[in-house]
């Protein structure tokens, strides 16, 4: 009868393992370390303590850098993928990150794990809604409108100020309700 003791460890903490063995009775000290650490032996850094391994908020949005990222069921290549988004510039919400990887929401709502290298720091936004959205020339209802953006369409954010939210697509740029654009709000967006 095994007993499980728990104890909180910090990076650099030594740990010892008294009768705990792997495969042919040995115990791994690559899983050892990393679970000293608190990481998995791809991940690198910590998914859950004291803060975001970045030292940035989270949840935050991003951009995928690239028009193919492999989402991940966890943490690392050694997790499977899940899907590949092919969309550059899609706007994502970080929820959870490690030193290496982001947990990230999409415009969907959907979860996964993608690698930091393939996040951007640029900003956009997703038009929702069933159809077409009017930007406006101001940040008020009854400014006049500056052109049409579809539905699903991606576009640089600017700024959010009382609402509404610059915003940019090609040559046109103007002003949305926030609520008529995905990657502005402040709550968690995965389902």
């Amino acid at each position: 009868d095994a007993t499980t003791q728990t104890t909180k460890l910090r990076p650099g903490d030594t740990v010892v393992v008294q009768g705990a063995t792997g495969k042919n009775g040995a115990v791994s000290a690559t899983s050892v370390a990393a679970t000293a650490a608190g990481v998995s032996s791809t991940g690198g850094g910590s998914a859950t303590g004291g803060g975001a391994a970045s030292g940035y908020c989270v949840p935050r949005y991003l951009s995928l850098k690239r028009g193919e990222v492999y989402a991940r069921k966890g943490p690392g290549t050694d997790y499977p993928a899940l899907w590949v988004y092919r969309v550059q510039g899609l706007p994502v919400q970080v929820v959870e990150e490690t030193t290496d990887w982001r947990r990230i929401c999409d415009p969907d709502g959907v979860a996964s794990w993608v690698h930091r290298s393939m996040l951007d720091g640029r900003r956009t936004v997703m038009a929702v809604g069933a159809g077409p959205i009017a930007l406006i020339k101001a940040p008020k209802a009854s400014a006049a409108v500056a052109g049409l953006v579809n539905a699903q369409a991606l576009a640089s954010l600017d700024r959010c100020t009382g609402g509404w939210c610059r915003v940019k697509v090609g040559r046109l740029s103007g002003w949305a309700p926030g609520a008529s654009v995905w990657g502005v709000a402040s709550a968690r967006q995965c389902r």
